[in-house]
This record gives structure tokens, C-alpha cells and sequence, in this order.
């Protein structure tokens, strides 16, 4: 059993996330590290899977490189989520057993039901991607006979929903997106045509790789809507000082000296992603505004967490008015008051940033030195 103090978890969980001071310098070794890199599109500053790469790689960092590697298909996009594409293999055994392994919940049968309701219409999308894929959504057939019902914005969005059950079920993949549209073809196509492990040892697998790129983790969490913040029984048992329960660490990550920077970090990266582990080793409040009324946010609509060292410290409310070729910062938000050293490297990585944008800062009082 390990024995960490929060500073010591917090090293590991920077070091996992390649963000101390040893800077990777090739996309695909940081990706293939990371595992995943979301792939949310918001540009206030810049798509979130930029400013995560930006973060790691630096200034060096071109977005077209991104672009490529899933041009290509070195990275392919599943569930949100840019991902090698070697990985992929370690899904297909469930999306074999589509709905589910074992006993189906309610909403399994359901969306079961659901999809064979709609059969002639998943045949005509595999039909039309077979002859001419790839394509973008708008080119495929919608002959769905059951409308989908929910009482969110996805209701009766039958065409999409059907192709993230045809994703789940792996037989369409996501290719790419031709600006606001996605772009699909068939999934034999795109993923590796070798043998598969089953759901077991592919789960394992997969639970090696989070930890490796977490760090220190907890055994278990509720299921996440998107990708999974738990580790299972991978790698070794660990107590952090102040914190209840127990974690599984990354004994590799636990040796040697730890050498710190700043990062500017995009509000989906994965150092910050799992909110509970954020405020327990972290101590850091933080949330993503950008769906709040402008009146109830502290911080600004994507405003950007800072890291320094192995502390969260505060929160940058940026964004890019490319109109204007500006980088306008309306505040910085201090946790605690910046001492010289912070202050002056946290403003080294906001030029830095402004200048990977190729616009000019715009800075608050207090921060144009």
C-alpha cells in the first residue's frame, strides 16, 4: 500500500498527463499515451483536442497535424473521442455483443427494439455507404419507420441516432467531419482487420492504458456519460493523506525528481476532467460556464483552468477574436494571489498562447508586463 500526500498524487497525475516540464515532441506518441483526446469543437480559444495537444507538444504543434493523422486514419473518432486506431480492436468484442452482455437494463431492450424496428433503414445506410462511402450525414438515406422519442434535443433525430447505434454495434465508423457535418463509412473499412481479445482481457487492457495515462485513479466510479475516469484492479493500492478511500497508482510514476511549468489547459482536458478527483488531490474548484446564463458565471464562458508546478492556481477567461486578431483576456483568475515567479510564467504561456494563434494579447490591468 502506498502512502502519498496530495503533492505526491498531484506530481503523478501531471507527470501521467504529460504536462511537467519534460515536453513530448511527436502528436501520435502523446495521443497513443493519453489514450483519448476529446473531440469537442467549441472555438472560443480553439477546439479542445487543439488546446490538449497544444498544451503537451507546444507552440511546435500545428493543428493540421491532427487533421491528418485522422485523414488517414492513424486516429479515428469514437464516442466523442479521438483514439489510435490500434485501439479500436479492443472495443469490437463489445460491440459484438451489442446491446450488452449478460442481463440487458430496460433501456438495452429498448434500443434494441428500437433498432430492429428500424432495420430496413440500418440495411439502406449500409447499402449506400458500401457503394459510395465515405459520406457525410445529409447524403444517407433517413427511412426510419419508428421516430426516436426523448425528451431532450435528440428527439426524433432518427438518422443520427441510428448511426451511434450503428457505431456501438460496429458497423459504421466515423471518419471525419466535412465542417459541421460527419463524414461516415463502413467500420471494416476503418478498423484493424485482426483478431480482437474478449470483453474480459479487453477491458484489462483498456484499464492499463487509463491508469497509465491518469496516474492514480479510483478502483471505481459511477459510468460517465462519455469515457471512463475508474481503473479497475490495475496497478497497485495507495492511501493520499486527507482523502478518504482508497486509489489505485502507477508505481512507475512515482519515482524519480518532479520538474513542474505552466500549462493553460482547455476545460475538457483530462487533468481536470473527472471533478471529484479534481477537488480531492487538487483542491480546485472548477466548472465549464459555457452553458450557464452570463450572469452566473465566476469565471468566464471557457475560461481556461492554469496549472503551475503540480497546483491548479487559478482560471484564464480568454477568447480569440480572430475578426479582430486579438487574444482578449478578461481576467485571470487568481486562487490565491500569484507570487513573482507564477505570475511571470503564467504570462510567458498566455503570449505563448497568443502567439501559437498567430493573434496579439489583449491583458488585463496588472498583467501587460
Amino acid at each position: 500500500m502506498h502512502e502519498l500526500s496530495r503533492q505526491d498524487a498531484r506530481r503523478v497525475a501531471v507527470r501521467a498527463q504529460l504536462l511537467d516540464a519534460h515536453r513530448p515532441t511527436d502528436l501520435m506518441a502523446v495521443v497513443r499515451h493519453l489514450t483519448v483526446v476529446q473531440a469537442e469543437p467549441t472555438n472560443a480559444v480553439a477546439p479542445s483536442a487543439d488546446l490538449v495537444l497544444w498544451s503537451r507538444l507546444g507552440s511546435a504543434y500545428d493543428p493540421a497535424e491532427l487533421r491528418d493523422a485522422v485523414a488517414e486514419q492513424r486516429l479515428v473518432e469514437l464516442w466523442g473521442f479521438y483514439r489510435p486506431v490500434e485501439d479500436l480492436t479492443l472495443f469490437r468484442a463489445e460491440m459484438a455483443a451489442w446491446p450488452g452482455s449478460g442481463t440487458l437494463r430496460d433501456w438495452e431492450v429498448a434500443r434494441a427494439a428500437w433498432v430492429e424496428a428500424n432495420d430496413a433503414c440500418r440495411r439502406d445506410v449500409l447499402e449506400r455507404l458500401r457503394a459510395d462511402g465515405p459520406l457525410p450525414t445529409r447524403e444517407l438515406p433517413d427511412t426510419c419507420e419508428v421516430s426516436w422519442r426523448s425528451s431532450g434535443w435528440n428527439n426524433d433525430r432518427n438518422l443520427r441516432m441510428l448511426l451511434q447505434q450503428m457505431v456501438s454495434r460496429g458497423e459504421v465508423a466515423l471518419v471525419g467531419r466535412q465542417r459541421r457535418d460527419l463524414l461516415w463509412d463502413l467500420a471494416e473499412r476503418v478498423y484493424p482487420d485482426e483478431p480482437w481479445p474478449d470483453e474480459q482481457e479487453a477491458r484489462r487492457l483498456r484499464d492499463e492504458r487509463r491508469l497509465r495515462a491518469l496516474g492514480i485513479a479510483r478502483a471505481t466510479l459511477p459510468e460517465p456519460p462519455d469515457e471512463r475516469h475508474d481503473v479497475g484492479e490495475t496497478g497497485e493500492p495507495a492511501v493520499v493523506d486527507g482523502v478518504r478511500g482508497r486509489w489505485r497508482v502507477d508505481p512507475a510514476l512515482l519515482e524519480g525528481p518532479f520538474a513542474g511549468r505552466a500549462a493553460l489547459l482547455s476545460p475538457l482536458d483530462r487533468l481536470v476532467k473527472d471533478r471529484k478527483r479534481l477537488e480531492e488531490l487538487f483542491e480546485f474548484d472548477y466548472q465549464l460556464e459555457m452553458y450557464k446564463p452570463a450572469a452566473k458565471r465566476r469565471w468566464g464562458y471557457y475560461a481556461l483552468p492554469v496549472l503551475y508546478g503540480d497546483r491548479l492556481v487559478g482560471k484564464l477567461d480568454a477568447t480569440a477574436d480572430r475578426a479582430e486578431g486579438e487574444l482578449r483576456v478578461a481576467a485571470v483568475h487568481e486562487d490565491e494571489p500569484f507570487d513573482t515567479a507564477t505570475h511571470d510564467a503564467v504570462l510567458a504561456e498566455v503570449h505563448e498562447l497568443a502567439r501559437w494563434l498567430g493573434l496579439e494579447p489583449v491583458l488585463p490591468a496588472g498583467w501587460r508586463a
